[in-house]
């Protein structure tokens, strides 16, 4: 099994994001977000909910205008709006996605991020094996 140690932002200890099965809950994780104090400081907060070798899923909240720098990773990108809406943007295409909607990205596409509303987002990369 992998752990996350307590850090100074998050003291409550140790949990989970790497074992045979690993339960998270959406909720509980969006309300810890947009309770700490990096929810106030910055315009987004997220939380690794399971990692391994070759797959992560974060747990993202950004308030409306947070955007990533566009960006390629070496796999399969899934973005899926938990709540709100968010604009994506690939190549020269510009996706807007609501509550409950997803979108799939290639490996090696370049994408980018920006939310229309307070957002909650999971996003999950499955990395290609070299």
């Amino acid at each position: 099994m992998k752990y996350t140690e307590a850090t100074y932002n998050r003291p409550d200890g140790e949990r989970v994001i790497d074992a045979p099965y690993v339960l998270a809950d959406v909720n509980i994780a969006t309300m810890q977000l947009v309770n700490e104090d990096a929810w106030e400081k910055n315009d987004r907060n997220g939380i690794t909910l399971f990692k391994t070798d070759h797959v992560t899923s974060v747990l993202i909240c950004l308030q409306a205008g947070a955007d990533t720098t566009e960006n390629t990773v070496n796999g399969t990108v899934i973005i899926q709006v938990i709540e709100g809406e968010v604009s994506v943007s690939l190549k020269d295409d510009v996706f807007t996605l609501a509550t409950g909607q997803m979108i799939l990205v290639h490996e090696n596409v370049k994408h980018g991020l920006r939310a229309v509303d307070d957002s909650v987002v999971l996003l999950t990369n499955h990395a290609s094996h070299a």
